[in-house]
């Protein structure tokens, strides 16, 4: 006689366990990297800062029109000074591009994996 498949169950601690690990981990993979540029970003802020305090629109390089947004939008020179010289920074890290390339193959590999095996139970119950 066929056994009857009944899918693995799980106990409501281990679910909260789950829950609030996976809550961890995001909140730490966003942190993370905010943490580790904070030096940065305030040295750059001080600089910016300290720039912007001779600020004018011909400095940096607004138009006319350019400085009638930013006069309506309620920022003077110096203001505006840090926004515009504030840059954003794409540079890629090649290092931390292929460790992350890698853990997410290696969870996919795992998935299919752990899919694979348990689909085939499945369908050995069913059809078999």
């Amino acid at each position: 006689m066929k056994k009857h498949y009944s899918p693995p169950s799980q106990g409501i601690f281990g679910q909260i366990f789950d829950s609030l690990f996976i809550l961890v981990l995001v909140y730490a993979s966003l942190m993370i990297p905010l943490l580790l540029k904070a030096e940065e970003k305030a040295e750059s802020a001080a600089a910016a800062v300290q720039a912007a305090a001779n600020a004018t629109w011909e400095s940096l390089g607004q138009n006319a029109v350019q400085q009638a947004q930013w006069i309506k939008l309620g920022y003077g020179p110096e203001e505006a000074a840090v926004l515009i010289n504030d840059r954003f920074d794409y540079t890629i890290d090649p290092l931390m591009l292929v460790i992350t390339i890698a853990v997410i193959a290696g969870y996919f590999i795992f998935m299919l994996t752990v899919s694979k095996r348990q689909y085939r139970e499945v369908i050995a119950e069913k059809f078999d």
